[in-house]
């Protein structure tokens, strides 16, 4: 089998892990995610996963409502580091051998990120999850995903969300959304479109690293993806 991308970064959301809730973590989610990461990992592909919080707290909401933004944001790292955690016991019992990296220190339950042990990790077969975004407030999860993405070498962001794509609109509440195949940075950035945050973008556009927006919830999406299939959107230069 012939793989398209053999060292990818996967960025999974807190609200995708989340599922239906409110609230919190949902067991089947997290599992479902395991189990189509863990099918990636099998075909020899270098995984590491960028997680975000939202399920759990969201700094900008809090920020919204009189809360300093740099302690919001502060609050928002360390849910990611929770739900990376969550996601590394449900790797580990599938018998995916994990690590997990953060952007601040938690010594206890977390390796420091460090690039080139990140990079170890990789070539010895474990899929590296990263949390804490980047460790500094006002840049968010998509960011550090591009950030860590370009760091380690990594051939492509895979950013996972609820739909199949990018639409003119949100296809969730507007019948008429119309989905694009294919994107440019600029286009994303000048149309306003919701695919990462613009530091995000601008970032993946000044090292020319591309985005591939998809539904992780679809099963086996991911496993086509690094098989060369065309699934959901891909953000390039032109």
């Amino acid at each position: 089998m012939e793989l398209k991308y053999s060292r990818i970064v996967l960025k999974v959301s807190g609200e995708a892990l989340g599922g239906d809730l409110k609230y919190g973590i949902s067991p089947d989610v997290i599992r479902f995610v395991a189990g189509e990461i863990e099918e990636v990992h099998t075909l020899g592909v270098q995984i590491a996963v960028v997680v975000g919080g939202g399920n759990i707290f969201r700094g900008l909401k809090a920020t919204a409502s009189g809360m300093d933004r740099a302690t919001a944001d502060y609050m928002g790292m360390l849910a990611t580091i929770l739900n990376g955690l969550a996601l590394q016991d449900a790797l580990e019992r599938r018998g995916v051998h994990t690590r997990v990296q953060s952007a601040i220190e938690v010594r206890e339950v977390a390796e420091l990120f460090i690039r080139r042990r990140a990079i170890r990790h990789l070539e010895k077969g474990r899929v590296v999850i990263f949390v804490g975004g980047t460790g500094n407030p006002y840049f968010s999860t998509d960011t550090a995903a591009a950030l860590r993405a370009i760091e380690i070498g990594a051939e492509v962001v895979f950013k996972a969300t609820k739909v199949d794509g990018v639409y003119t609109a949100d296809p969730l509440k507007d019948a008429s959304a119309q989905k694009f195949d294919e994107l440019s940075y600029i286009e994303v950035l000048s149309r306003e479109l919701k695919v990462m945050d613009s530091t995000a973008i601008s970032l993946c556009m000044d090292n020319r690293f591309p985005i591939v927006v998809f539904n992780l919830h679809e099963q086996g999406r991911l496993k086509g993806l690094v098989l060369g299939e065309k699934v959901g959107t891909i953000v390039k230069g032109r």
